[in-house]
């Protein structure tokens, strides 16, 4: 009986969910109604909301559809979600509903779903489900499950060998936190590991502080806390005043609290000092999500503007995937309701006013970063001491062994970590020697760290760190190095790791960017004076005063008549040589005289300042910075570069306020140059022995600004109170006093040379012709009103000798018969003068 009850449930479950496909077969191909149920006053809700807004532009843009939105809040209560659900689907006549990020909700959204007679709609729910939801076939589960980020949480503990732990849950999240214990078991069966306390918590802080004590009276020191944000503050804050952080103790937040780190600010962030946890990933360096972040920051903004942060995090990135979902929502593969588990995790460590994170993945294991154009792949291991950010809390199973053993016996050699690619192979430089089978470090910081070793009379050996330059200060806790040699920067959050010795280079972050220009042996160097608009100007007035000289002169020098060619070429002679004298002896008319007087002047202005401009340029060497400032920087909007890996990154972002994406990293100071020549960015920051190394080898193309920001020098780091700090910085000394640190830097430093192309495009500092625009204004004016008064002397002549001529034209026709005349006139006398014969080849005046 009990048989034929389960297959007549079956049946009409089946039937149903055929009926449901049937009538839903349209929700994507026609318009249709999306109803959201949020709760708008929190932080999750505020984003979804937001991000659903903008997928439902872009659904409805893609799918050629009218798709209307309503909004429902459910003030985070099932009672009003379920209020909620119920009136968009009787009022509104929804076809989809989006929401819930609580369990409670969103089963309170299904039942009232499931009641509905008909127009029932899809729910794509945003929480997590602790239990099976196969009796709703309208349910979508639009997030992944969590059984990833603790199966990540299992591997952290397994990985340092910790085998007890303690979950701590917020009483009011039963229902998810019983899918937390469920995959936190199963995940532990794995790993050898166990739940030996499982304490539930409410916000109450006299309960809070009674509950940690009986905690530290157990010797319970591994926490996993799986609570809202708020609470897991107050907890860790009383665990901080009992003294229940830090050496000895270990917490892991799950993602109830690191999902929300993106949206508070720096001081919530730095009351968690100490704390790790998982995060929910999604990649946020595609060039998809960059646009989304664009469109949601400033859309956030709009809509919540007392918000202090606008970037996007996973509720966001969830909200608007589940607008996506529906796209792909059919019949065919509804049966996949719950989506496959997300294969990466996020591990982060709180770290001063911000956190630092690696990845875990599954079946693959820690890594450094999710980047696959990093030597081409990521490079994964099983060990949480091998990743670089991996300087977690000091673990008290394992912790100071080796130091202890160190400091008891001098015979142990020291293992000294190197970075293993510095951008200058000045300072510290790694290579491999296949003869020798050998790998080979020097470098200056390797030749100071030597002689300081040789005082000390210690026994040490190199090992080369590729990480970044953070991560390899992270090594000394995890007792990887005894000591780091490296062009390391003395910064202020690297002392919570270290203990540095006293600087052994100058100290200061110094702006480096392009001079403006340089001595140039080009060939057309001595027409650089000008511009190529002032010499055609030149050109056409010289020509133009010319012209007119000669016209007025013409009548009165028979030099200055012949034929067509031979004027243009008097034309062109007479106008370029009065350009640098003025024969008034030789120039019959007053007119002609104050054109050429004013030309010359004006000409001799023109000599003197290409004069004065060729000189500047063959013997002034500039070099100043088209940039003078870090004001100049921000007010352009420019893009800035660093060292690849270096503490400058933080500096840029923090101390000077440059927006993360006008900073760019590069690893090589061939891209250095190259992004400044080209203009990819504006300016470069380096520390200052940096700097003149990197300003050795580019002598002619950069320079430094005036500014100088004050940061420490480089350093040799050691483990915190180190009992041979102080001989070290003895044998510095003694280095540097007895002059051998000056030689050092003559050797490796200072004999750089200069690698820069003498061809690199220098500033226009050519004259124009604004310059001399008065002068041009001028000359040109007084030679034009001297033509105008020739011309009009002109005619008043003809016209007096003329009397019939009545009219323009007829004076131009006369004139030029008068000329042609003229000219053979004086041909016929000169070959009469020539005749053999000498005799007078016209009528003969007898009288």
């Amino acid at each position: 009986m009990k048989m034929h009850n389960s297959a007549s449930c079956l049946i009409s479950l089946v039937a149903f969910s055929m009926l449901w496909f049937l009538m839903q077969a349209s929700v994507i191909s026609a318009d249709f109604s999306i109803g959201v149920i949020l709760d708008q006053a929190s932080r999750p809700g505020k984003e979804a909301k937001v991000a659903i807004e903008i997928a439902i532009q872009d659904f409805n843009i893609k799918t050629n559809q009218t798709s209307v939105l309503y909004l429902q809040n459910s003030r985070n209560k099932p009672l009003h979600a379920a209020i909620a659900a119920k009136h968009l689907i009787d009022k509104d006549n929804v076809k989809a509903i989006l929401g819930g990020h609580t369990w409670e909700e969103a089963s309170a959204i299904a039942e009232v779903i499931s009641e509905a007679d008909q127009n029932v709609p899809v729910f794509l729910s945003l929480s997590t489900t602790p239990q099976a939801t196969h009796q709703w076939p309208f349910f979508f589960q639009a997030v992944p499950t969590q059984s990833t980020q603790m199966n990540a949480v299992a591997a952290i503990l397994q990985s340092w060998g910790i085998r007890q732990v303690t979950l701590i849950y917020e009483a009011s999240q039963l229902s998810s936190t019983a899918s937390i214990i469920s995959h936190l078991s199963q995940a532990f069966r794995q790993t050898g590991s166990e739940l030996n306390h499982i304490l539930p918590l409410t916000s109450a802080s006299c309960l809070l502080e009674e509950e940690l004590e009986v905690l530290k009276k157990q010797q319970v020191k591994v926490f996993v806390i799986h609570t809202s944000l708020e609470l897991g503050i107050h907890l860790f804050q009383a665990a901080k005043k009992m003294e229940m952080t830090g050496d000895g103790y270990l917490w892991i937040a799950t993602n109830g609290i690191t999902d929300s780190f993106h949206s508070i600010n720096s001081s919530m962030i730095s009351s968690m000092k100490g704390m790790i946890g998982v995060k929910s990933y999604f990649p946020e360096n595609t060039q998809e999500f960059r646009d989304f972040r664009k469109r949601f920051r400033r859309k956030f903004s709009s809509d919540y503007p007392e918000e202090e942060e606008d970037e996007p995090g996973i509720f966001a990135v969830q909200g608007y995937n589940g607008v996506k979902l529906l796209e792909e929502i059919s019949p065919e593969n509804f049966d996949h309701r719950i989506p496959p588990p997300q294969s990466i995790v996020e591990i982060v460590k709180i770290v001063g006013k911000r956190y630092h994170s690696v990845y875990w993945t599954e079946g693959s294991g820690f890594s450094e970063t999710m980047d696959e154009e990093i030597n081409g792949a990521t490079t994964y291991t099983n060990s949480m001491d091998s990743v670089g950010q991996a300087l977690w809390p000091v673990q008290p199973w394992y912790a100071n062994k080796r130091r202890r053993k160190l400091a008891g016996n001098p015979e142990i050699r020291m293992r000294v970590g190197v970075p293993g690619r510095s951008l200058f192979k000045q300072f510290v430089n790694v290579e491999y020697n296949p003869k020798k089978n050998e790998t080979v470090i020097s470098g200056f910081v390797i030749a100071v760290f030597d002689e300081i070793m040789r005082e000390m009379k210690l026994p040490y050996d190199y090992f080369p760190f590729y990480g970044s330059y953070d991560e390899l200060m992270r090594q000394i806790p995890a007792e990887k190095f005894d000591a780091i040699a490296g062009d390391v920067t003395i910064v202020a959050r690297r002392h919570e790791y270290v203990d540095f010795t006293q600087p052994y280079t100058e100290s200061g972050l110094e702006m480096i960017v392009p001079i403006r220009s340089k001595i140039s042996n080009q060939p057309w160097l001595f027409m650089k004076p000008f511009t190529a608009k002032m010499w055609w100007l030149i050109a056409a007035i010289t020509l133009y005063n010319g012209f007119i000289i000669w016209l007025i002169e013409k009548p009165h020098c028979k030099h200055l008549q012949g034929p067509i060619i031979t004027q243009i070429g008097i034309v062109i002679w007479l106008a370029f040589t009065t350009l640098f004298t003025l024969r008034g002896d030789r120039l019959h008319s007053n007119l002609s005289r104050i054109a050429g007087v004013v030309w010359l002047f004006v000409a001799l202005i023109i000599t003197q300042s290409y004069t004065a401009s060729f000189a500047s340029m063959l013997t002034a060497q500039r070099l100043e910075p088209t940039i003078t400032s870090v004001e100049m920087l921000r007010n352009m909007n420019a893009t800035v570069g660093y060292c690849n890996g270096s503490f400058i990154n933080y500096y840029l972002k923090d101390v000077l306020g440059f927006k993360s994406f006008k900073v760019n990293s590069y690893n090589s100071t061939h891209r250095y140059a190259e992004a400044l020549n080209s203009g990819e960015i504006a300016a470069i920051f380096l520390e200052a022995p940096v700097a003149k190394v990197f300003l050795a080898q580019y002598c002619k193309s950069f320079v430094r600004t005036g500014e100088t920001f004050k940061v420490g020098g480089f350093g040799f780091a050691f483990p915190k109170e180190f009992s041979w700090l102080s001989d070290a910085n003895k044998a510095l000394m003694n280095v540097s006093e007895s002059g051998k640190l000056k030689e050092l830097e003559d050797t490796f430093l200072t004999s750089e040379k200069c690698v820069d192309d003498e061809s690199f495009p220098n500033e226009d500092e050519s004259l124009s012709p604004v310059s001399f625009s008065i002068l041009f204004v001028l000359t040109g004016g007084t030679s034009t009103v001297a033509l105008v008064v020739y011309v009009v002397m002109s005619i008043r002549q003809f016209k007096e000798s003329n009397p019939g001529v009545t009219n323009i034209f007829e004076f131009i026709y006369v004139s030029m018969k008068d000329q042609w005349y003229q000219r053979r006139h004086s041909s016929r006398v000169v070959a009469d003068a020539e005749s053999p014969t000498g005799l007078q080849m016209g009528p003969v005046n007898t009288s």
